[in-house]
């Protein structure tokens, strides 16, 4: 059982350099830290935001205070920008049902107009579709996005593998990823652009021409718009760092393929650059198959 703090930030609201290509990201807003999901591949893990993530979950209590003062300072300069809720950690987070830190984002980013896209594993999404409908209606995109999208929000869908036994050891406090399909099928149902990221597929195991054909065409089946396929990372060599956990799975399930991983990984947190480019080319050419996107624009 993990602990429930709140915690008091300086700023809430991250602004990136550049737009991210895949997420069309311009900002970042995270209401809480840690997450009780506990994905043992999670890229939080080995970074300076994942120091706690197996300990605590911290909720911004100050976030709809300081939301309210930087996005109205960016709305007055038209400033408008995707809002990508969440970038390091799940902002529907079964704690999010009681304090509702999230959803008062939403009000406040319903009111200032600006686009968002929810990335989430949580059937807890569906309780605010009703704000997410009204910004949809009501976002203002950026110059370049407006002839690209028809709204103002996506709602996309983490699944690292449609193996349930898999997913259970790999993702243990999250929905099943049947699931976040219905979910997801809800939301395309509801009128939202929506579609599945397969990130991080994982080598070996959910990464093979099989496994991700079913994968894009089980997405396709449920509604997806698009999906976007990425590889594993793996940080850091502390206890509690994805890749020391990551290899501890290993070793308990598939001792068989740690040298595999050795040699495709090396020294980089990365697979290498020839894997990634295999990848990406295979998960292009079965969204051409089965008519799905590959990117959201």
């Amino acid at each position: 059982m993990r602990m429930v703090k709140g915690i008091e930030v300086k700023s809430v609201l991250n602004k990136h350099k550049k737009r991210d290509d895949w997420f069309l990201d311009d900002y970042s807003v995270n209401p809480y830290s840690g997450c009780s999901f506990n994905c043992i591949y999670c890229y939080i893990r080995g970074s300076k935001y994942g120091e706690n993530l197996a300990k605590t979950i911290s909720a911004k209590i100050n976030a709809p205070e300081l939301l309210e003062k930087q996005l109205g300072r960016r709305a007055r300069r038209r400033e408008y920008g995707v809002i990508l809720l969440s970038s390091s950690t799940e902002a529907y987070l079964p704690v999010e049902e009681k304090l509702r830190l999230t959803r008062s984002l939403l009000e406040i980013i319903l009111k200032y107009h600006f686009p968002l896209h929810v990335l989430t594993k949580s059937k807890l999404v569906l309780r605010d579709l009703d704000l997410l409908k009204e910004i949809d209606k009501n976002a203002i995109l950026p110059e370049c996005l407006k002839k690209k999208l028809n709204g103002g929000v996506v709602i996309s869908f983490s699944i690292s593998t449609l193996n349930e036994k898999l997913a259970k050891i790999l993702e243990p406090g999250a929905p099943k990823p049947k699931e976040r399909l219905e979910m997801m099928q809800k939301c395309k149902e509801e009128g939202f652009l929506t579609g599945v990221c397969f990130i991080p597929v994982l080598p070996f195991l959910s990464d093979s021409e099989e496994e991700l054909d079913e994968m894009i065409r089980t997405a396709k089946d449920y509604g997806a718009d698009f999906c976007l396929v990425g590889a594993l990372t793996l940080f850091g060599n502390k206890e509690a760092d994805c890749k020391t956990l990551y290899y501890k799975f290993l070793e308990k399930y598939y001792p068989e393929l740690i040298p595999k991983y050795k040699s495709l990984f090396g020294l980089s947190p990365q697979p290498s650059k020839g894997y990634q480019k295999e990848l990406e080319k295979r998960a292009k050419r079965l969204c051409e198959k089965y008519g799905v996107k590959n990117r959201i624009v």
